[in-house]
């Protein structure tokens, strides 16, 4: 799925230079076609490991209270966003298209604010 939906925005003529992804995309597959076909680069934003299997007599490192993850928000608030909507709180649309249209309508009302 990836690689169709940014082949797609490479054939639109988008000035992509570099890509933003969560863990989900981290085979080295995907970055190598990415880098072949596009001409980009890929960073994988990765979550801080806290949990892990020790030993009885190893004491853990500590957790961390707070970590800044780059870039992770970016996504998540875009999405909290656009759920926030009451007509695409759902996926009721029957038409792709008209969804698309009314999350452009959503996020230029916001970017208006």
């Amino acid at each position: 799925m990836a690689p169709w939906l940014l082949a797609a925005a490479y054939d639109s003529g988008q000035r992509l230079r570099h890509l933003w992804a969560n863990m989900a995309y981290r085979g080295q597959r995907l970055r190598e076609w990415i880098a072949e076909e596009c001409g980009w680069t890929l960073e994988i934003m990765e979550r801080p490991r806290r949990w892990g299997w020790y030993p009885i007599d190893v004491e853990p490192p500590p957790m961390p209270a707070f970590t800044m993850l780059p870039r992770r928000w970016v996504v998540e608030r875009t999405i909290a966003w656009i759920g926030g909507k009451r007509r695409l709180s759902q996926d009721d649309e029957y038409v792709p298209a008209s969804s698309e249209a009314m999350i452009y309508l959503a996020m230029s009302r916001l970017m208006l604010r």
